[in-house]
């Protein structure tokens, strides 16, 4: 996931919640151009949106922070995949380096 991506679409939300406007992904799209589509296959980038809008419905009641502890976890595992498989692919550079030596 590019950090662009993600920086976009936290910039969009903020600027949303700055105006007293909902946070819905019509409107993320609307603000960043970015496919509706890619903020919904991306969990990074739905988590954010999805953590925008609940926090504009639950205002820190327990459901609203057991919702925003649930898309936090989402949001935490899918960076773990991602730095999993970033940790593969540097072990596997590196044996490709070790055997060239």
């Amino acid at each position: 996931m590019k950090t662009d991506l993600i920086r976009r679409v936290e910039t969009a939300c903020a600027r949303l919640v700055a105006r007293g406007e909902r946070v819905t992904f019509t409107a993320v799209v609307t603000d960043t151009g970015i496919a509706k589509s890619t903020l919904y296959r991306h969990p990074e980038l739905r988590t954010i949106v999805e953590e925008h809008r609940r926090a504009d419905r639950e205002a820190q009641s327990f459901n609203g922070i057991v919702v925003e502890l649930g898309l936090l976890r989402q949001g935490l595992e899918a960076v773990a995949t991602k730095v999993r498989r970033q940790e593969e692919e540097l072990r596997a550079l590196q044996r490709q380096i070790a055997t060239r030596k």
